[in-house]
């Protein structure tokens, strides 16, 4: 069978990729030894070199205080400290070349190291603490002192020390030259055993690939273009392998379930259109009955919603003239007159809001009608003050009266309308002032002629956060602070407002006050024959 043999062939890869790793981590390891065996060697070598030196200068040192030519005994400790540093590191150094080193031959060396490092060892120690006294004993000629200086210096237990570190450095580099040979001789060995292990494993590899690849082209071919076919839908194709090996067999089963499948997807197709076809006409109803519902719903909330915020005004100015009037003791009969007008008046605009508030429920705010004539804007302006003082006295709030330009202010639009305008912003400012606050109305025309009249509504109540204003027009939207301050509220009355000033050609815009609060700034254009008239 096919995988019988492909099982062998892996088992064989794989034990020779573990023969190799192997390999590769002795051949690793006899490197680090052979470089650490050199290693170590040249270390011992410098300092050898290093002692020779060291002895050098100290001679020198003793030379020149036997002169008297500045040598300072701190100088004699450091080079002594030197020189004993370089003796224990030789000593170390040793130790670590007996370990990495037992032949015969290097066993010897390591003797004759031993013994030359311990007899500069017991010189340093007598000859420190004599030249810290007297640098170079004895006394005569020259010639005499040269001799008792040499004496003093270069022999130790009748051996002299020049000749033992001549001999031990000399003894020290033929082991770095052997040692660098052995290492020459180790990676050559290694690399011969690398080629052959590389080249027998990468040929019988390449035996093996060769034989697989073309054992395996045909049936995989064969499978791959029935796996193509199917993927593209063509279920009546079929695989041409012949015999009993895996492939043959996966080939069948390939067959068979092509066979099946080509009989289910035509059942499939029938039942999926058909089922189509249901879902489609379902959707469909059932799209056009939820867009309807939608609608009604939509519709009926916006017709509470706007009938509580629209009618909750002019009913409370009703109550608030009603209350202000019979308080206190009798009062003239022009004063009750005066205020059984203002109740007409806005019992007349309640009801005019309710025909509104029906055409609200049949469309939208933007149907309500406006019929447009020429009229004084300060009219609309005193008598919305005056109804909102009446809401103002009912919440506690101040609210002086409107100091209107002395020249007529003409504008074309709808006098009903523009108080109903009016009366929402300043019911906003009323209802969203503190207690004892003050809401304020100005009037003032800017612009080149014949300009705007701009009506600005001032308030020191809760104001307005920088990231609402883009919001405060939307319908039936509130701020945080608003519904902190007023649970009520439908969030309709700046959206009637807006919609209200754009029929009037106009604009309403808000904004925070510095020192707290909220401006609003109603707009109107002004009609240029009515300015000439007014000047």
């Amino acid at each position: 069978m096919f995988g019988r043999r492909l099982t062998w062939a892996l088992i064989f890869l794989a034990a020779a990729a573990v023969a190799q790793c192997a390999l590769a981590l002795w051949s690793v390891r006899v490197a680090e030894h052979q470089v650490l065996r050199g290693r170590v060697a040249a270390d011992i070598q410098l300092g050898f070199a290093q002692l020779s030196a060291d002895k050098q200068r100290l001679r020198a040192w003793a030379a020149q205080r036997e002169f008297d030519a500045g040598a300072e005994l701190p100088e004699l400790q450091q080079l002594a400290t030197t020189m004993r540093a370089t003796l224990d590191r030789l000593d170390q150094l040793a130790e670590r070349a007996e370990a990495l080193d037992d032949r015969p031959r290097a066993r010897e060396r390591q003797l004759q190291r031993r013994d030359a490092l311990k007899v500069l060892r017991q010189k340093l120690d007598t000859l420190v603490p004599q030249l810290s006294e007297h640098p170079v004993p004895g006394s005569g000629s020259p010639a005499t002192l040269w001799a008792a200086a040499s004496e003093h210096f270069d022999m130790a237990q009748g051996r002299d020390l020049r000749r033992l570190l001549a001999e031990s450095t000399a003894r020290e580099a033929e082991t770095v030259r052997e040692k660098r040979d052995d290492t020459d001789r180790a990676m050559t060995r290694m690399r011969t055993l690398w080629i052959t292990t590389a080249v027998t494993i990468g040929a019988l590899a390449l035996a093996l690939a060769v034989y697989f690849a073309r054992a395996l082209r045909r049936p995989l071919s064969a499978l791959r273009q029935a796996a193509v076919a199917l993927q593209q839908g063509e279920l009546e194709h079929r695989i041409p392998l012949q015999g009993r090996d895996e492939f043959a067999l996966l080939a069948g089963s390939v067959n068979a379930m092509a066979a099946e499948l080509s009989a289910h997807r035509e059942r499939d197709t029938q039942l999926r259109l058909d089922l189509e076809q249901q879902v489609a006409e379902r959707t469909r109803a059932l799209s056009d009955a939820l867009q309807a519902l939608q609608t009604a719903e939509e519709r009926r909330r916006r017709l509470f919603a706007d009938i509580s915020h629209e009618l909750r005004t002019p009913t409370t100015v009703i109550r608030g003239e009603a209350e202000v009037t019979l308080r206190g003791r009798d009062k003239p009969v022009d004063e009750y007159q005066g205020a059984l007008r203002r109740i007409a008046d806005t019992a007349g605009q309640l009801g005019r809001v309710i025909d509104d508030l029906l055409t609200v429920a049949r469309t939208d705010i933007e149907a309500v009608d406006i019929r447009r004539v020429p009229l004084d804007l300060g009219q609309p302006i005193r008598q919305a003050v005056e109804q909102a003082q009446a809401l103002a006295a009912a919440q506690g709030v101040d609210l002086p009266d409107v100091d209107l330009p002395l020249h007529a202010l003409p504008v074309k639009g709808d006098a009903q309308r523009l108080r109903q305008l009016l009366m929402a912003l300043l019911d906003n400012a009323v209802r969203y002032s503190h207690p004892r606050g003050t809401v304020r109305v100005s009037v003032q025309v800017v612009g080149d002629a014949p300009g705007c009249a701009e009506v600005r509504i001032e308030d020191d109540g809760i104001g307005l956060a920088p990231e609402d204003l883009r919001r405060v027009f939307e319908h039936r939207w509130r701020s945080e602070r608003a519904r902190r301050h007023r649970a009520d509220g439908s969030g309709l009355g700046l959206a009637i407002a807006q919609a209200l000033a754009r029929g009037h050609d106009g604009d309403v815009r808000l904004a925070p006050r510095p020192t707290g609060g909220t401006v609003a700034t109603l707009t109107l254009p002004l009609c240029a024959a009515g300015m000439r008239a007014a000047a």
